[in-house]
């Protein structure tokens, strides 16, 4: 039988810093493909993949993330890395909100085409992909590059527009006292500016 959508639930982590658009096309498109009834965005709090030391804090970065989607009614914010000590490992997340949630409810972890060939380095990516449909946002020319195929053959596949958006550039073009306006939502670009980040 399959499940209604409530009973789907999409989880998109990162350390966003700071969260864009990009990451909220990426969530509303795996979102509308997967049938998905919510979508949690999770900010990393310790990433072990990412030793930037002018990160802004945890703190700063999941607020960004609420502002960004406090409009979207499907979307949440989710503190579950933040209310945990030391790294943040994406299989230890999704053991935890499998037991929370219970084994009636589905698990799709969406992750960007650029993420596809590192995932064998995570810890434990077969745990990864037991416990969720790992969905690969990809934009029109993106490749796989050296991604294991005996895990991409277990992953879906989702199609988004092309909008050629990251994190590190934004955070370049505040130091050059560049504009960052439509890359993040207005509500991002204030708290950026009143906070004094990235400079």
């Amino acid at each position: 039988m399959d499940l209604n959508p409530e009973q789907r639930i999409g989880l998109l982590g990162g350390v966003f810093d700071p969260v864009h658009n990009g990451h909220l096309i990426a969530a509303e498109a795996a979102r509308e493909a997967c049938g998905l009834g919510q979508v949690m965005f999770i900010p990393a709090s310790d990433p072990p993949h990412k030793r930037d030391t002018g990160m802004a804090s945890a703190e700063a970065r999941a607020e960004m993330v609420r502002l960004a989607i406090q409009d979207h009614p499907r979307f949440e914010l989710s503190p579950i890395e933040l209310r945990r000590a030391g790294r943040s490992y994406t299989v230890d997340t999704l053991s935890e909100l499998h037991q929370t949630l219970g084994e009636k409810t589905a698990l799709f972890l969406i992750i960007g085409a650029d993420n596809v060939s590192e995932i064998s380095s995570w810890h434990r990516p077969d745990r990864i992909l037991d416990l969720a449909t790992v969905v690969v946002v990809r934009r029109p020319g993106a490749t796989l590059g050296r991604a294991d195929p005996a895990l991409t053959q277990r992953m879906r596949f989702v199609e988004t527009p092309f909008i050629e958006i990251s994190s590190t550039d934004i955070r370049r073009r505040i130091r050059e006292g560049r504009s960052i306006r439509y890359l993040v939502p207005r509500e991002v670009e204030s708290y950026i500016c009143e906070h004094g980040l990235y400079r």
